[in-house]
């Protein structure tokens, strides 16, 4: 049985099976940006006191700049996407059959479940399309998002290529935009992500989550680098150059490139778990899938730690 939840991660077991120490190991099993945005400095009011509406109101208008959100569109901060993608299956819509394909991220499947949903193919009383898909990180045109009374957009892994956001399509009824702040600034940690869409459904967002649901320092956190235009051009220019030396080392030793974002690429091999465990010995984490016995896939090093995946190779 294909388990409900399979993520990438999870040092703790790979050391456990393979030994060594949490600084020898390389992660590659995740598409988080290897070189996070630098933390800004914080105020001792940061960490000592509740975060007031000002913050919120300064973090709310870094967003609608940095992703060109319609007027129209209601923004709410949480504690990462993931808060969302539990809380939104228990929204008050008409609950039934959620359109969500079997190759993307589990979570919101697993999620719909939780809530009593059916989750099917075709499904007609809402629909969740990651774009780009997570893993085979495919995009997809408005045409091919389907239109159901709850429509759930997740952009986690959209901000390497802003030009293809549906960010617009945040002004329609019943649509919600998920932003995560952990993929491409690299501050999984800091848990701060987006629920962007119809006012109606994120103001029933904001009531589950309760008052100063994001912290002081991810306020300042996300106000900076949501300000920071020229630290994200930067980034995405960088991301494309090591995109690509990871797809040619990958090629070299005989791995197929098979698709792809510029924070994680996917590779057809002739044994998925063999090539996982012959980076493992090398104190590399990949990931591989319960639905392919042939797919590989690795995020990027950070420009420290190529010589690692080079000696792997």
């Amino acid at each position: 049985m294909t388990p409900l939840r399979d993520h990438g991660g999870g040092i703790d077991a790979a050391i456990a099976q393979f030994g060594g120490t949490r600084d020898e190991w390389l992660d590659l099993s995740t598409g988080i940006n290897p070189m996070p945005y630098t933390l800004p400095t914080f105020s001792q009011m940061d960490w000592a006191t509740l975060p007031d509406k000002e913050q919120f109101k300064r973090l709310e208008h870094a967003a609608r700049a940095f992703w060109n959100i319609p007027p129209e569109a209601a923004v709410l901060a949480g504690p990462g996407a993931s808060a969302f993608i539990a809380r939104i299956p228990h929204l008050s819509v008409t609950r039934g059959a959620v359109h969500i394909i079997d190759e993307t991220y589990n979570e919101h499947a697993a999620a719909f479940r939780a809530a009593g949903w059916c989750v099917e193919l075709g499904g007609k009383n809402a629909s969740v399309t990651v774009h780009p898909n997570n893993p085979t990180a495919s995009f997809v045109t408005e045409s091919d998002i389907p239109q159901t009374p709850l429509t759930i957009i997740d952009e986690s892994f959209c901000d390497i290529a802003p030009d293809q956001s549906h960010i617009a399509k945040a002004a329609e009824a019943g649509t919600i935009i998920l932003k995560s702040f952990g993929k491409f600034w690299g501050l999984a940690g800091l848990r701060l992500g987006f629920a962007i869409g119809d006012p109606a459904l994120i103001a029933e967002l904001r009531e589950t989550l309760g008052p100063w649901q994001v912290s002081g320092p991810a306020l300042a956190t996300g106000i900076a680098a949501l300000s920071d235009h020229n630290w994200a051009q930067e980034t995405r220019a960088r991301l494309r150059l090591d995109a690509q030396r990871m797809d040619d080392l990958m090629a070299a030793a005989g791995a197929k490139p098979k698709a792809g974002t510029t924070l994680f690429q996917i590779y057809e091999v002739d044994n998925a778990q063999q090539w996982q465990e012959r980076f493992a010995s090398h104190k590399i984490l990949t990931r591989i899938f319960p639905y392919s016995d042939k797919w590989l896939r690795l995020g990027l090093p950070a420009s420290d730690r190529w010589p690692q995946l080079e000696a792997a190779l």
